[in-house]
């Protein structure tokens, strides 16, 4: 019954809804900040924090040798590398920067490495990157240091640097085996290079490595995604993040290349996505939730049964810290009362950073109603509970209760005027949740205003 129940309510919560990495969302941000109040944000976050948790770092590594057209990341492609010292001595320039702002040595708790393409990067640069990262932090004895791989160019070499240098988990783009959706969406992979890039992380000793499979790319049907799912569940990944292709052309040129009438229709999407989670549950996988599985000796899955897992813009997360620096073209900062935004041209990034600026663009500063709400949806997301705070009771019962009502007549959650329990079939729709929280989303609905936002599903 469960299952039927679950599957009948796919189509109905099938709606465009935001994927939470944030509150407020990106949409509701302000166009510009103003960067000295971010400066004083960031300053008294870090003051308050730094000895406590210490800090979260994303730095951003755009670089691509080709571009795969389903992509909606910020990249830039060329195949000369020589552009990765100009990069490096830049976004070096800016963690100097903030290092002044900050007036005591940073501790850092976590690292991630994202792009575009990180192991674009020589081994050589990585080290040297993360060299003037730590000459000037202390490392947390709980670190956590991760890195976005390509499976075509993470080399031996790049490992053994990165293992050296801290990092004990890797995420590999697999998205897909198929060698006709491969072709399609420009991404030629061959199997055997992923297998190498996994048997080595793991012989050298990595702890964590995670694959990256969408659902919803063109050309792809059932049979194709359970070869697939067949394939990389042989090689038996730690972690698995199975993600909706989202369909962004108007922000996403590549996503213009091919037809859309290659991309499966509603129905077959649906059914590839119910494909995957049956799969991924039947081989030990545990769904933690908005797209992520894990085996149960995972620090993912522990931190989830422990009550400690934490979302942002990383995604799930075992480190819990108040303030996530972004660093590199169009990174996002976290100050827990503020996000901040970079440019998101290497040439705008250059010139502000250059001049001795930050080189923050976009951001928003939250008030005391975003950041009580903005935990809500933490606790739902991460926790699947919540307590509700009295001195917000006329907004919850104005926007969130009438929803949260209609998501408990369908099973997924029970609710009264104290707090919020997800049940077993609602962790299936955790976005659909979470969007009932969302004030900004909730008013605008009221006063036509149109957001635009992938699917849940």
């Amino acid at each position: 019954m469960e299952n039927r129940d679950f599957t009948n309510l796919i189509p109905k919560y099938n709606q465009p809804v935001p994927r939470y990495t944030s509150y407020p969302t990106v949409p509701y941000w302000k166009e510009e900040i103003n960067a000295e109040q971010w400066k004083e944000h960031f300053r008294n976050r870090f003051i308050s924090t730094n000895h406590k948790e210490g800090i979260s770092l994303y730095l951003h590594l755009p670089f691509c040798e080709s571009l795969c057209t389903y992509c909606g990341c910020n990249k830039k492609i060329t195949t000369n590398h020589s552009v990765e010292e100009e990069y490096l001595d830049v976004i070096i320039q800016e963690w100097n920067l903030y290092t002044k702002l900050m007036k005591q040595r940073p501790i850092i708790r976590e690292i991630h490495l994202g792009g575009g393409t990180p192991t674009f990067f020589s081994p050589r640069n990585l080290s040297r990157l993360m060299d003037a990262i730590f000459e000037k932090s202390i490392i947390h004895p709980l670190h956590e240091f991760s890195i976005e791989g390509h499976p075509n160019n993470t080399s031996p070499a790049h490992l053994e640097t990165l293992y050296a240098l801290g990092f004990r988990r890797i995420s590999y783009g697999v998205q897909d085996n198929d060698p006709e959706v491969q072709r399609i969406i420009n991404r030629i992979q061959p199997l055997e290079n992923v297998r190498k890039a996994t048997t080595e992380a793991r012989r050298l000793g990595f702890e964590s490595v995670n694959y990256d499979l969408v659902y919803g790319l063109p050309k792809q049907s059932r049979e194709s995604m359970e070869r697939t799912i067949n394939e990389i569940l042989e090689l038996r990944p730690d972690r698995i993040a199975f993600y909706s292709y989202a369909h962004v052309p108007w922000t996403s040129r590549g996503q213009r290349l091919f037809d859309e009438n290659d991309l499966p229709g509603a129905d077959l999407k649906m059914e590839l996505y119910l494909l995957g989670k049956k799969m991924f549950g039947e081989a030990g996988y545990i769904d933690i939730g908005m797209d992520h599985f894990a085996l149960p000796g995972d620090d993912l899955f522990k931190a989830k049964e422990e009550g400690r897992l934490h979302r942002n813009f990383m995604g799930y997360t075992t480190q819990r810290t108040a303030l996530l620096l972004g660093l590199g073209v169009s990174s996002i900062s976290d100050a827990g009362t503020a996000f901040a935004q970079n440019h998101k041209t290497i040439h705008d990034y250059y010139e502000a950073i250059r001049k001795g600026e930050l080189a923050v663009t976009k951001g928003n500063f939250l008030s005391e109603e975003d950041i009580v709400f903005r935990q809500y949806i933490l606790d739902v997301s991460c926790r699947g509970y919540t307590t509700f705070r009295r001195e917000y009771l006329e907004e919850l019962e104005k926007f969130t209760f009438p929803e949260l009502l209609k998501l408990q007549e369908d099973g997924l959650l029970l609710f009264n005027r104290n707090h919020l329990a997800v049940t077993d079939k609602g962790w299936h729709f955790i976005r659909n949740i979470c969007s009932a929280f969302d004030l900004h989303l909730q008013r605008n609905r009221s006063s036509q205003v149109k957001m635009q936002y992938s699917k849940a599903i």
